[in-house]
């Protein structure tokens, strides 16, 4: 090259050296004196502006002459000026703020309903000092258990074994007089039904039984009056007292200090009121709301048994036990020392046969009590939450990707940050600082919706004949819980745009302007982060989808009866008035007089109410016949009345069903369904055959068979069932009484009322509801889900909607330039809508691709919540691609007209 070439290019050189720095140097006046400005407009002077100004831009001469420059106290300062410039950046962008902030509020909304309903099931306590002390006894053994009647929880562990949380009263009086290790063993046992009179007027209530020493060994006290003391529980026949509930006594007594003392009647027994509980003390197991606390010596007058008291039956096994350990006494301890007590108890208290499986003691933490919550909705509380994770997580990359927009959009003000001085450190800080001011924005309105949307699954739980079993409560743990969700959220939708800030060169806003078409691989992050919204939001449709279809798969089975226009309710007739054997004839003078209401079509009664999640299992023994091995010899059973097949409507097969001719004293008939002939009875016909069953010491002749109905569940396939005719039971006791009427309504069921009231005015209808109520109340864990689920799959869409509209309109706001030439060359509208929509097709097939994938491995853990359709549903995935590529293709359309509209001209000369 020659000399003269050389000097030209140095002097070009120079001169465009000499460009480049007039144009920093006049960005950063302009950056400066803008930013002076906003300042002086919120009453700063302009020294106070200029030097807030420096300290924002990261100007290290601030601190110079400043007499504050310790460490402590300058990064004080920056803190102030980083959060005060991020609340003016985000107060200048009014449109991306708002959607920032909705986006993090229902994600951080959604997690922190989600965990609340997780603190009350998973994590809260009972109302007691130290639960933490508390050991709840359980025992295990084999298959073949020593006790003849067990009244709780039994369930069968993997190995076959069985276990649960029943004791004796003979076993529980052992156990507390050879107690070392524990300053209390105490006892309780939950009754769901109480009948309690006040004022003549009757109703239906839970209570607890609990032992004397029941307050004393959970430390409580109460709030008026006195709790039960062991003198109250001394022995039977001993002056009748409880303690009642705080909603109890507001609702009854106005919490006036005169029901201390009075009398109520609790199944007809009078019962002196002697206290009144803590409105936090709801009893010794969570979800459950006693009203009502009665010693256990009052069981044989309030709940009598022709077999004799249960204080002196060592075969049944009905009570818990909880104790308190004393201090120091580790648990292995107080397990071994009991366990001697326990199995001297279990010897002297049964009849132990060769091949009887004698029982072993286990503790259990007795922190939450009889703890149902836990073992009834911790799987569909783990679903939830992972799913309300998942948004969460598709929040933070719809954000990640609005701020990576928004960075490379600062590049500029970054360049000049740099050139002022500020470090990449502080550039980072600065980045971060907005992040988590957002961050805290979306906290506060989360913690709102959080808030108002914290009993959503509760009522979708809850029933109109049932209280509410979730009691949940937003406390410091939900609290602390939401603060750290949106700490990480700052941080994890942060980083990206703050490392995307750090690469900013000083140069760079002068040299942007130069470039005509963007460089390769710019927004390459955020496509990215759109890819993996997209997948993410596919596994929620597709779970969405999974969990509808189960729900209209359930509805849409053959129930095998006509549930409309039914109206069920129960009748318990207490023991106390009825004894055995006039039970049956207060339920035949309830049916003629509820049968001769007007509306009412027919009436009957049945022990076990199709679809309630209620069964009867039985010994089934054909007479003569020796069962082969492998054959079946148990079978469902069923108390009905005597139009229980006309009012349910269930097709009678073969023979008849029951009549007015069948009374207590007629011989043993009985109805089997269409399953129990072919199980038992395969290729015979089963009419006129006889079975024994149970303890009927009489034979029982099978003299219709009706079709084949769903018994327990939804789910269940219809079992082999027999069903005997209630007036032929020595005792049935409680019955639901299921009512045809032509139409449900308020008056038909207060005639019904009244119609009781005329045989027995101290009997109430116990949980009123429609048959088709109480089978939605059977799918209410498949409901929870697919409402649940379909919610936060809409909420991932409207997001992913959002992230796919951000990244497109970016993208084409950055090829402007491109764009433009392709139209100056030529180029169609139609082929520019193309081009953006293809792109956006491509990000979303990647990414359905990918939560198509995933999906197949997940939700195979949800295979036992689905029905009819598996996990893998070739339906289910066709519809949730297509409703991605609608959403997908909805979102591109705006930024690809925007690119088709851009005029050649314009876009040449576009910066």
């Amino acid at each position: 090259m020659s000399i003269v070439s050389r000097l030209v290019s140095w002097t070009k050189a120079i001169l465009t050296r000499s460009r480049l720095e007039s144009e920093m140097d006049a960005e950063l006046h302009f950056h400066i004196e803008s930013n002076i400005a906003d300042l002086m407009k919120g009453g700063m002077s302009r020294e106070e502006a200029t030097r807030q100004t420096r300290l924002e831009f990261g100007n290290p001469d601030v601190h110079k002459d400043d007499c504050r420059s310790s460490l402590g106290l300058r990064l004080w300062d920056e803190l102030g000026a980083d959060l005060r410039y991020g609340g003016r950046m985000l107060r200048k962008s009014p449109a991306f703020t708002a959607v920032a902030i909705l986006s993090l509020a229902i994600g951080i909304g959604a997690n922190s309903a989600i965990f609340t309903l997780a603190n009350g099931v998973l994590l809260e306590q009972l109302s007691a000092p130290h639960p933490e002390e508390l050991r709840l006894l359980s025992w295990i053994s084999g298959p073949k258990l020593a006790m003849n009647h067990l009244w709780g929880d039994t369930s069968k562990t993997a190995t076959g074994q069985y276990t649960s949380t029943s004791f004796s009263y003979p076993v529980y009086r052992q156990l507390r007089g050879d107690n070392h290790s524990f300053d209390n063993l105490f006892a309780f046992k939950d009754i769901s039904r109480f009948t309690v009179t006040i004022d003549g007027n009757a109703e239906v209530i839970q209570g607890e039984m609990v032992s004397g020493n029941f307050y004393q060994g959970l430390g409580i006290g109460t709030v008026a009056g006195r709790p039960i003391l062991p003198s109250d529980d001394s022995a039977p026949g001993g002056e009748p007292v409880a303690v009642i509930s705080d909603a109890f006594w507001a609702q009854h007594f106005g919490r006036s200090q005169a029901a201390i003392g009075q009398t109520i009647q609790l199944n007809r027994i009078p019962v002196s009121i002697v206290g009144v509980n803590a409105p936090s003390f709801l009893g010794a197991q969570l979800g459950r709301a006693p009203q009502i606390f009665v010693p256990l010596s009052m069981q044989p007058q309030l709940i009598p048994r022709p077999e004799g008291s249960l204080l002196e039956d060592a075969s049944y096994w009905w009570l818990q036990i909880m104790g308190r350990l004393k201090p120091g006494v580790p648990v292995g301890k107080a397990r071994s020392d009991l366990d001697v007590a326990f199995d001297g108890a279990v010897k002297s208290t049964l009849p132990i046969k060769r091949d009887t499986s004698l029982p072993r003691l286990t503790m259990l933490d007795g922190s939450r009590g009889l703890d149902y919550l836990r073992r009834d909705f911790a799987k569909p509380i783990y679903v939830l939450a992972s799913l309300a994770g998942l948004v969460l997580l598709i929040a933070c990359a719809n954000l990640a990707n609005l701020l990576l927009a928004r960075s490379a959009a600062r590049q500029r003000e970054m360049s000049v940050r740099l050139a002022l001085g500020a470090g990449r450190m502080r550039i980072i800080r600065q980045v971060l600082t907005e992040s988590m001011l957002l961050a805290s924005l979306g906290c506060v309105v989360g913690l709102v919706l959080g808030y108002a949307g914290r009993n959503v699954i509760p009522n979708l739980i809850a029933n109109s004949w049932q209280p509410n079993l979730l009691q949940l409560k937003f406390n410091w743990r939900v609290l602390a819980f939401t603060i750290a969700v949106s700490v990480v959220t700052g941080l994890l939708f942060g980083i990206a745009p703050a490392w995307q800030a750090t690469s900013a060169d000083v140069n760079a806003g002068s040299k942007e302007a130069g470039h005509a078409t963007p460089a390769r691989g710019k927004g390459l992050a955020g496509k990215i982060i759109v890819v993996l919204q997209i997948s993410l939001s596919a596994l929620l449709v597709i779970g969405s989808g999974l969990f509808l279809r189960t729900l209209s798969n359930l509805y849409a089975t053959q129930i095998g009866f006509r549930p409309e226009n039914v109206l069920l309710f129960d009748i318990d007739p207490p023991s106390t008035r009825y004894p055995a054997g006039q039970g049956v004839a207060v339920h035949r003078r309830l049916e003629e007089k509820i049968a001769a209401i007007p509306g009412v079509e027919s009436v009957t009664l049945t022990s076990d109410p199709l679809i309630a999640n209620d069964s009867s299992i039985d010994t089934f023994a054909p007479t003569g016949r020796t069962p082969h091995a492998g054959q079946p010899t148990e079978a469902w059973s069923n108390h009905v009345g005597v139009h229980f097949f006309e009012t349910m409507s269930i097709p009678m097969l073969y023979g008849r069903g029951f009549d007015e001719q069948v009374t207590a004293t007629s011989p043993k008939v009985a109805v089997v369904n269409q399953r129990l002939a072919e199980q038992f009875f395969a290729g015979e016909n089963a009419i006129g055959m006889t079975f024994n069953s149970g303890d009927e010491k009489h034979p029982i002749e099978i003299v219709g068979i009706c079709a084949n109905t769903k018994y327990e569940n939804l789910r269940s396939e219809p079992p082999p069932t027999f069903y005997l005719p209630y007036v032929q039971h020595e005792d049935p006791g409680l019955m639901t009484y299921e009512v045809k009427i032509a139409a449900v309504g308020e008056d038909v069921v207060n005639s019904i009322r009244e119609a009781v009231r005329t045989v027995d005015k101290d009997l109430p209808l116990i949980d009123v509801r429609t048959q088709v109520a109480q089978i939605d109340a059977t799918t209410t864990q498949e409901r929870i889900f697919a409402v649940l689920t379909t919610a936060l799959g809409g909420l991932a869409l409207v997001l992913a909607c959002i992230g796919i509209y951000g990244i497109m309109a970016y993208t084409v706001a950055r090829r402007t330039n491109e764009i433009g030439i392709r139209m100056a060359l030529g180029a169609q509208v139609r082929s520019v809508v193309l081009m953006v929509l293809r792109e956006t097709t491509w990000l979303v097939g990647i990414g359905l691709a990918l939560g198509i994938l995933v999906s197949v491995g997940l939700t195979r853990l949800v295979r036992s919540m689905l029905y009819g359709l598996g996990p893998i549903d070739p339906a289910t995935l066709i519809g949730a691609s297509l409703l991605l590529f609608a959403i997908a293709l909805l979102a591109g359309w705006g930024p690809a007209r925007t690119a088709s509209q851009i005029d050649p001209v314009s876009a040449l000369r576009h910066e």
